[in-house]
């Protein structure tokens, strides 16, 4: 059965993911049209979050391909135990040569990658395919071959056709265009960062003992800050590092602990440059924004 948009948003809140309207209008979009969803956005907003929480709305397993330049089809898809085949190989010495080639190329000895593992469960998984802009050209034209029929040619086993037919997210950061043919097969949606209102919400969710007020604050400052002039934009998951920090630390309301905030700003600024950008001078102009 396919879930309403409204139902969408109200279980994955349920599972601890806030979603926007045109998040879940994707979703289910995606469950209707039983297509590929393509998440982009910079680093950092949740895109992985979202396959993770649509696994665990659907009760689904969760199979992930990292990608990665030079990934290629034997590491996403399936490889042959060639240490078993060898011990194999040797153990039957003297025996008919068709007959040991037969055997060596038999499911037994058949390594599983994350592409055939998703066609083959008997329930469709969430196959999440994060950072596709990371791995090159050629494997996304595989991948898109892949995507298209759900089907698979191993040449010592023949043609393997999908059990199930998996949802479908990949991600991207945008490090490079993907094709054209690969976007016109997948839905898309581009992941922003939350606004201060859902930020709140998601500190909320996560860390349910924290402070309403508090959880509000810590949403507006990092707003703030990130419209400096960072080379690291912090993330959804710094801001709930941080959230916990400060929460751990007793801290009530930020104004009144400036100290406590600047000195806990390396929960969210991961380089050198971005930590000297914000001075003590500079915090304490941000929080004299926070509400």
């Amino acid at each position: 059965m396919t879930l309403t948009r409204e139902t969408i948003a109200d279980r994955l809140a349920e599972v601890g993911y806030i979603a926007d309207r045109d998040l879940a209008t994707a979703l289910w979009l995606m469950d209707f049209l039983k297509r590929p969803l393509l998440l982009e956005g910079e680093a950092g907003v949740g895109k992985t979050e979202v396959a993770k929480a649509l696994a665990a709305l659907h009760g689904a397993e969760l199979i992930r391909l990292q990608c990665y330049e030079g990934l290629d089809q034997n590491a996403a898809l399936y490889e042959w135990n060639y240490q078993r085949q060898l011990l194999a190989i040797k153990a039957r010495e003297g025996e008919d040569a068709d007959l040991i080639e037969e055997h060596i190329f038999s499911e037994k000895f058949l390594l599983e990658r994350p592409l055939l593992a998703a066609i083959r469960r008997p329930d469709p998984p969430v196959l999440l395919i994060d950072e596709v802009d990371r791995a090159d050209e050629e494997f996304e034209a595989f991948l898109l071959e892949l995507l298209s029929d759900f089907q698979v040619s191993i040449p010592e086993l023949g043609t393997i056709t999908a059990t199930s037919i998996p949802r479908v997210v990949l991600t991207s950061n945008a490090t490079r265009e993907l094709s054209d043919a690969l976007r016109r097969r997948c839905l898309y949606h581009y992941v922003d960062f939350p606004d201060v209102e859902r930020e709140a919400r998601i500190v909320l969710t996560r860390l349910p003992g924290i402070n309403t007020a508090l959880a509000l604050q810590i949403a507006n400052m990092v707003a703030a800050i990130r419209k400096e002039d960072l080379r690291k934009v912090p993330g959804v998951a710094e801001t709930l590092d941080w959230a916990a920090t400060l929460a751990g630390l007793a801290v009530q309301d930020l104004r009144q602990a400036p100290e406590a905030v600047h000195d806990t700003l390396i929960c969210l600024l991961k380089t050198h440059e971005d930590r000297s950008r914000l001075t003590r001078e500079v915090t304490d102009r941000l929080l004299g924004k926070v509400a």
